[in-house]
């Protein structure tokens, strides 16, 4: 199966191989290499022989391999549909991993629109349906002028396994590509991109149970086979869970950007104060939740957060730095006044970050977002640029 996303619910990077393929990043992870090599084995050992008896055992076996090495290629070609298009639309495409489940192109943003959004998810089942029709004439063809036997075969698998994966990933549900296209239909008719996310969300926990179901009720049946829909039925329903959260959070924000939540203006504390010192002096008067550091040359020393300043032990706070419990500058995560507070809230999550600061177009620092306005924010989100600006009660004591 696959899918393409641009959240961060996207599977661990599993380890495997790598290679550039039109500007890309494509990863094979041992899944995709072990599932390539089965349906080598299952093909030469079982169905080849099966459905055509009297070739060498060799034969079977360059034939199988190089069906399951062409069916992943078609995989990766169904993801470069997706990458492609991104790509097109401006969009900043991180890689390809081609996976147990299939593959994954992990996409940074969404579409600034839904026919652009349609675009990009309908290329990839859209693939699939053309390499299906293209092995489904080479098939052909190769009978016809007397090269039929396993090449032909092998030509009529491959077309037959990619009309299958177009039809599968047109299933209406996240995270599969007809989740996606569901998604843009709704956007476009309703114009609310959150709210048609969580429609396509909610269709998918569907799919994913059914084929849950399925799968189970093959095994009490005795088929094997059920044990693979029920592991892509969870992943499908584990998927959607996923997406459906993120898809409330951003119904929760709204269109809120970096600068309607941020606290304006914040004045860098020195790293060097004692932890004591610093939440005696500097916290008590500007009663932040996260706070911008400085050296005494004035250069930027990161960001620490209040949460980060109280799990300091009381008795080692007289003697701990500040700048020892803060986030290296190199690490802090930044941000623009512009972006989505939903995209910030990714970021901040792939970097188990709490906050951020907030630079203009000049990298001057205007501001500072904290996990605490971030929650306020979501809560009352028609005053969040006003209410997070009025300080807070002294973190002192807390």
């Amino acid at each position: 199966m696959d899918r393409h996303t641009t959240s961060a619910t996207t599977p661990r990077q599993a380890p495997g191989t790598g290679l550039d393929v039109a500007g890309f990043r494509v990863r094979i992870g041992w899944g995709a290499a072990a599932v390539t090599a089965l349906i080598g084995w299952s093909l030469a050992t079982g169905v080849f022989p099966a459905a055509l008896p009297g070739y060498a055992g060799a034969a079977y076996w360059v034939a199988g391999l190089a069906t399951g090495g062409l069916f992943l290629a078609s995989v990766l070609a169904h993801e470069l549909g997706h990458a492609l298009v991104a790509r097109r639309a401006g969009l900043k495409v991180q890689d390809i991993t081609l996976w147990i489940f299939g593959g994954v192109a992990r996409i940074h943003g969404d579409a600034a629109n839904p026919a652009t959004a349609l675009r990009i998810a309908a290329v990839g089942p859209l693939t699939s349906l053309v390499l299906a029709f293209g092995f489904g004439l080479a098939s052909a063809a190769l009978a016809v002028v007397g090269l039929g036997g396993l090449p032909a075969a092998v030509a009529l698998w491959l077309a037959g396994m990619n009309a299958v994966l177009a039809v599968f990933n047109l299933l209406p549900g996240a995270p599969l590509d007809g989740g996606r296209i569901l998604r843009a239909l709704l956007w476009r008719r309703h114009g609310d991109r959150a709210r048609a996310a969580v429609t396509a969300a909610k269709a998918g926990l569907a799919i994913g149970v059914g084929l849950l179901a399925l799968g189970v009720a093959q095994l009490l049946l005795g088929s094997a086979s059920g044990v693979w829909n029920a592991l892509v039925g969870w992943f499908v329903f584990t998927a959607a869970r996923a997406e459906g959260a993120q898809a409330e959070l951003e119904r929760g924000f709204g269109h809120l950007r970096a600068g309607d939540v941020m606290l304006p203006g914040p004045p860098p504390g020195p790293a060097w104060f004692t932890v004591e010192a610093f939440l005696g002096g500097h916290a008590a008067r500007h009663r932040l939740r996260a706070f911008p550091l400085q050296d005494f040359d004035g250069r930027p020393a990161g960001l620490v957060t209040l949460a980060a300043l109280l799990r300091v032990p009381p008795e080692l706070r007289p003697a701990v730095r500040v700048g020892a419990v803060a986030t290296p500058p190199t690490e802090v995560v930044t941000s623009s006044p512009g972006e989505p507070v939903v995209e910030l809230l990714r970021r901040l999550a792939q970097r188990g970050q709490g906050a951020a600061l907030v630079v203009d177009g000049d990298g001057r620092l205007v501001g500072v977002v904290s996990a605490d306005d971030l929650a306020q924010a979501r809560l009352v989100p028609a005053r969040a640029g006003a209410s997070l600006q009025e300080p807070g009660p002294s973190p002192v004591g807390r």
